[in-house]
């Protein structure tokens, strides 16, 4: 039975949400005033909303339908829309016949079906606690897609002197995310007590990091993630082999 009434504090979680969905759509706006690093940062804080407002709707036990879907579209616009239109503002506006805009509408379609498909796997009635993701999360996504622009805020390389291998890796990273290939949940990752120390002291050094060198430390976080995700893909196929 539907309540009549709900208290304020049940409504944060989806005053989050908005406020993740306001960076994500600010972060566009930087990116039409090619104001490149603050628009790749609303993403990133977008991603961290992202996070606390599932957190915050357990906690308080204001987890709804309503919250859900609301989630989904604001994942869609930080996640699906802001980074590839980031990506083609950065590295990708000077192709030749938009040939850079079909690897962004192909990022932004991945995305969305990401979402879709997540959507209907959360809905089922047998669906406990996810032990790990078929394809690459969107907010994963977002942060793989931005690589390029992390690499050129962080004085590595132009990715706009190579458009062609940027826009590639762009539509590369969407078919990541409407893969079938499994990949790791944080809340299914176990530690051993005894390790707990390590792992809180390699949080501490990862967000100090951040702070001194942001861009550099992200390039190293998504070479990381990438590593890991070819890794996976490797034992997949070995598996299917045997």
């Amino acid at each position: 039975m539907q309540r009549d009434s709900l208290s304020l504090v049940q409504l944060v979680p989806n005053v989050v949400t908005i406020l993740g969905m306001c960076a994500g759509l600010s972060a566009i706006r930087y990116t039409f005033a090619e104001r490149y690093e603050l628009a790749a940062a609303l993403i990133i804080v977008a991603a961290i909303l992202d996070g606390l407002d599932g957190l915050l709707a357990r906690k308080l036990n204001a987890a709804s339908s309503f919250g859900a879907e609301l989630d989904s579209f604001a994942d869609f616009v930080s996640f699906g829309v802001a980074p590839g239109i980031l990506v083609y503002g950065y590295a990708l506006n000077g192709m030749a016949a938009g040939f850079g805009w079909v690897f962004v509408l192909t990022f932004a379609v991945c995305a969305c079906l990401r979402l879709a498909r997540f959507n209907l796997s959360r809905s089922k009635p047998d669906g406990g606690m996810i032990r790990h993701f078929i394809g690459v999360p969107a907010p994963a996504g977002a942060m793989l897609g931005l690589l390029p622009v992390y690499l050129g805020l962080a004085n590595v390389l132009d990715p706009a002197s190579i458009p062609v291998p940027v826009a590639l890796y762009l539509g590369a990273v969407g078919l990541l995310m409407v893969s079938r290939l499994p990949t790791p949940s944080l809340k299914a990752i176990r530690i051993a007590r005894r390790h707990a120390i390590w792992v809180l002291v390699g949080a501490s050094a990862f967000v100090g990091l951040l702070f001194l060198r942001t861009w550099a430390t992200l390039v190293v976080a998504d070479l990381v993630y990438l590593a890991v995700l070819a890794t996976l893909s490797l034992r997949r196929a070995m598996t299917r082999k045997t």
